[in-house]
């Protein structure tokens, strides 16, 4: 059975967000969602990213049509769509939104004419240079009618200055890792895992192979190579590393 060993090192920056794991649907959008994600289907996890810390808004008036922006962190579609559903208000007269996990984003002009609503809050957040969070832009129509440019101006402007000056905080990303060694190296290894900072290190005897466990860990990305390198430095043996 694997033994867990849990090093009380602190790691990166906790995210003092967490959505609720009770995810409802999303509402009926008055217009088809506009997705574009990459190519490969999937998004990538690797090194750091920079994301927000909390949630935080910004209000500006625009020919009497009251806009507010409110970005959050997310770290999937579930969690976007339970963000939208916390924040949008059933009595605007639109809520349109953007959001960026990776390379995968997706946005909705929500009534809006296509592409003067969601394209212009996704472009203000990929400007940022922030990912893993989205923007909810709301809108209280006044009366007056703002036109294409004007739109595209007002939605990407507002959720351009809700991201401004929003708190950050670096996330780095950690990637799992195991090598197979014998009894009397153990001590060197858990010295250069504790070097390294490394977390989740479980060992599992039943390798199959006499005086020999199979030691996981996970590790900040950036610093995978260097780890690798220190172990088999240190060991002064051939090991082989596996990595998920």
């Amino acid at each position: 059975m694997p033994v867990a060993i849990t090093p009380g090192y602190r790691y990166c920056h906790k995210l003092n967000h967490r959505l609720s794991a009770s995810i409802s649907a999303l509402s009926t959008a008055k217009k088809p969602m506009v997705t574009t994600a990459s190519s490969s289907g999937t998004t990538s996890n690797a090194g750091a990213f920079t994301t927000i810390k909390e949630t935080v808004t910004f209000e500006k008036e625009i020919k009497k049509s009251k806009f507010i922006a409110i970005a959050g962190p997310i770290s999937n579609e579930q969690s976007a769509h339970s963000f939208l559903n916390q924040v949008k208000d059933p009595r605007a007269t639109h809520n349109c939104w953007a959001y960026k996990v990776g390379d995968q984003y997706r946005s909705n002009d929500d009534g809006e004419p296509s592409g003067t609503a969601g394209k212009p809050i996704h472009s203000a957040i990929v400007s940022s240079g922030f990912d893993r969070i989205m923007v909810v832009v709301i809108r209280y129509f006044g009366g007056i009618k703002l036109g294409t440019g004007g739109l595209v101006r007002a939605y990407g402007g507002v959720a351009s200055e809700c991201l401004r000056n929003a708190p950050t905080c670096l996330v780095k990303s950690k990637v799992p890792m195991g090598v197979e060694v014998p009894f009397d190296l153990l001590g060197v290894l858990y010295h250069q895992l504790q070097s390294f900072e490394a977390e989740d290190i479980k060992q599992d005897y039943d390798t199959g192979k006499d005086g020999t466990t199979m030691v996981s860990f996970k590790v900040e990305f950036n610093r995978a190579e260097k780890l690798e390198e220190a172990i088999k430095a240190n060991c002064s043996r051939e090991l082989e590393f596996y990595k998920h």
